[in-house]
Formats: C-alpha cells, structure tokens, sequence
C-alpha cells in the first residue's frame, strides 16, 4: 500500500513524456495582437490549425487532429452554454479555461488508464483595445498561461516556445501592419521547424518561403471591430505577404 502513491508519480512521469515525445515535431502556432484584431497564424494541411469558437474567441493548436476537434468541439458547446445561460457578450476566455476546458485536460490527463488529450493550444478573445486581449496557452495537462496582448507561442518544446518569444517580442507590437506581423510569424515557425537559431540582428524577415508539400499557410483575424459581420475572417496568404516596394 505505502509503495502506491510513488507509483502513481512514477506513471505520471511516463504519461508526460509520452505525450512530449508524441508532440514533438509539430507545426507551431502563434497569436499577436494587433490595432486591427488578433492574428492567428499557423502551418497545416489545410483548416486544421486555426479555428472560430465565438464571436470573440479563436483557437490555434499543434497535436493530434482528433483531440484538437474534441477540444474544439468542447469550446464551441461551453461557449454556447454560457452565451444562453447569461449574454454573448459575457462569454469570457478566461471563464471557459479557468472552470471547463482546463479542469477537464488534468482530469483526462491524471486518469492513468484512459488516453491523454494530445493537444498543445492557443486561445485569444479580442478586446475593444489591444490592451484588453487575452491569450491562453493551455498545455495538454490542464496548466495554462494567461497574457494580455502581445504575441503568444505553442510549439512542441517549452525551450522553442520561449526563445521565439523573446525574439519576436521586439519585433511585433500593436502597431505592426497585418503583413509585417505575418512575415515576422511566418519567419519565426521557418526557425522553429528546421532548429535555426534566432538572429539578434535580424531586421528583417524574408518575403519568400518554400512550405512542406502538403502544407499551407493558415491564418485568421479576429477583428477588433466588425459592425453586423462575424469577427473571425479567414485570410489568404496572399492577403499577408506585403506588395513590392
């Protein structure tokens, strides 16, 4: 009996870097806030890495496809619940990841003998200024980070995801145009994915990319001000790449 609780630690352990080992390699993903909303940017195969939950919220995610639609899926009823039980416009992020989304990771992720989510997440819920954005990143063990604007990185290791984020920080503000900020991301997943070092002395990004077979950009803006129209708007990459001086 006295040997259980170490053997519980022990499995744990092993279900966590299971999981670490089953997202390694995965496409990053990047949030940045911006005057005109919040851009959400990945690398996938196509609707497979940024989504709409409601109104406000988005999500981007690296993982398995079918955990990232079960998540999906659990957000977009959670937020239609509270959208019913009180107002659209009470529907909050932090809500849906402080009482629903993150409690249910841990719980899946703590029952040794039913399979982990394998997900690695972000979440944005625009404001009326970029000063009022929210953006999650919400691990696959229920933890989640909350940070108000700026720019938010899932990539598949925790050193990856912070070195990226102390490059791209000086690199992108609220100001940065729609374009700018997308080249930056853009440069940043290149460097991620194929284990570049990041440049101090980089000021500029590249303009021109040559993506995985299979692959594509995916991108959405969840717009700061959108009278009678959704928020969320897909984007072509063509719309992100900025036109020739």
């Amino acid at each position: 009996m006295t040997e259980e609780p170490y053997r519980w630690i022990e499995a744990i352990g092993n279900r966590r870097e299971y999981v670490e080992t089953q997202l390694r390699g995965g496409s990053p993903v990047f949030a940045a806030s911006l005057d005109d909303g919040i851009l959400l940017l990945g690398v996938g195969t196509g609707h497979s890495k940024v989504f709409e939950i409601f109104d406000r919220h988005a999500l981007a995610g690296l993982g398995h496809p079918t955990d990232l639609e079960r998540v999906r899926q659990t957000l977009i009823d959670a937020a239609h619940l509270e959208a019913f039980t009180r107002a659209s416009a009470d529907v909050s992020l932090r809500r849906l990841v402080s009482f629903g989304l993150g409690p249910q990771l841990k719980t899946a992720f703590e029952q040794l003998f039913s399979p982990p989510f394998l997900v690695r997440l972000l979440l944005a819920e625009v404001g009326q200024r970029p000063t009022n954005d929210l953006l999650v990143r919400l691990d696959f063990d229920g933890s989640f980070e909350l940070r108000p604007g700026g720019v938010a990185i899932a990539a598949d290791s925790p050193s990856g995801t912070a070195a990226a984020g102390d490059w791209l920080a000086p690199r992108i503000d609220s100001s940065t145009s729609l374009p700018d900020a997308s080249l930056w991301l853009l440069e940043a997943w290149h460097r991620l994915t194929a284990s570049e070092p990041f440049p101090a002395d980089l000021d500029r990004p590249r303009t021109a990319w040559t993506l995985p077979a299979g692959r594509q950009v995916e991108a959405a803006l969840l717009r700061r001000t959108a009278p009678g129209e959704a928020r969320y708007q897909p984007l072509d990459p063509a719309q992100l790449v900025p036109p020739p001086a």
